[in-house]
């Protein structure tokens, strides 16, 4: 593990507080980066995700993607705990918080606007970050390519009515422009640059592709920190102005994200999965698609709603506890069964 990887929660730690101090310092600068924006993706952001991903997308195989089809438990372990277990345990929380457990402090408008922000994360698993967290687990990247392209196109048939059922309206509009941007700029462009330039750099020999990689990889942590700068930027006057709410709602969002990574990982254990991919599949029904989320509630509810409030949280609070995850299963590493999923 390279130096920036090794000190990253303290990167991370730096980042948020200097997204925070430059948010309240220089808040005209922040409003102009978040206007620009195409169909409610920032570009910006999309930019630096990009960064991010490009390096771990030079060292996928395609020879072991193809493979991936004879090995479907490492799938199956995502489709169930994305779409049949994670949506409604986040449902089921947030009711139980807002409308029982914080009851005494939350008005019931608020409360149900809260509720209806988590519902919308909790129906939007992780894409492009996915990518990051399999490479600090040291996950098999082409196997984590095949579990985040298959729950993308879950997502385009299933976000939609089940979010419409948990949220109890008939019509949920979904930003589909969004959504197609948004796998678009995260996984297609970066892939198909990835697979080119690891194309032409094998042309070179083996070692030109690993020398490419080594020099790539700090990249990924700098575009991670220069996302969480950017976002806790944009949020700053909320975090100082309402520093109550937001510790309330981040409460049922980190229970979620723990819970569900646990429950993940007996259904890894169960199904006896290696190491390199049930880490991945377990972080990726732990982490959000937070730009679909924030979306959707804007478009449902207002830019200044509770619901769009409580996705925004769900950002804040996803880097840290993805990074307790990630140390989690870094440890559990030795303890992995390796057989074939």
């Amino acid at each position: 593990m390279g130096f920036f990887e090794r000190y990253l929660t303290l990167w991370v730690g730096l980042g948020m507080g200097a997204g925070v101090l430059l948010g309240l310092v220089a808040p005209g600068l922040f409003a102009a980066v978040a206007a620009f924006e195409f169909a409610h993706v920032n570009l910006v952001v999309a930019v630096f995700i990009w960064v991010m991903i490009f390096p771990m997308m030079i060292q996928i195989d395609f020879a072991a993607v193809k493979g991936a089809g004879r090995r479907p438990r490492g799938l199956l372990l995502t489709l169930v705990v994305n779409w049949l277990i994670k949506p409604f345990t986040m449902a089921a929380l947030a009711v139980l918080f807002f409308e029982h457990l914080f009851a005494p402090w939350v008005d019931p408008q608020s409360a149900r606007e809260y509720i209806a922000g988590m519902i919308l994360l909790g129906v939007a698993p992780c894409t492009a970050m996915v990518f990051v967290w399999s490479q600090l687990v040291r996950g098999d990247p082409a196997y984590t390519l095949v579990q985040v392209s298959v729950n993308d196109i879950v997502m385009v048939f299933a976000f939609a009515p089940i979010a419409a059922f948990l949220l109890g309206v008939a019509d949920v509009s979904v930003p589909w422009q969004t959504l197609a941007l948004s796998v678009l700029l995260y996984v297609v462009l970066p892939l198909l640059a990835g697979v080119l330039t690891r194309w032409l750099w094998l042309r070179s020999g083996p070692a030109r592709l690993a020398a490419g990689v080594a020099a790539l990889k700090p990249w990924s942590v700098i575009g991670l920190v220069a996302t969480v700068v950017l976002l806790f930027g944009l949020q700053a006057g909320t975090l100082v102005a309402q520093p109550g709410i937001i510790a309330l709602i981040a409460v049922p969002l980190v229970i979620q994200s723990y819970g569900i990574f646990f429950i993940a990982a007996l259904g890894a254990r169960w199904l006896k999965l290696p190491h390199e991919i049930a880490a991945p599949a377990c972080l990726i029904g732990t982490s959000n698609f937070f730009e679909l989320a924030v979306a959707v509630a804007i478009s449902l509810f207002g830019l200044r709603s509770g619901a769009a409030l409580a996705t925004v949280v769900g950002v804040l609070v996803e880097v840290p506890v993805m990074l307790s995850l990630v140390a989690i299963a870094n440890r559990a590493r030795p303890r992995a069964v390796a057989v074939s999923p």
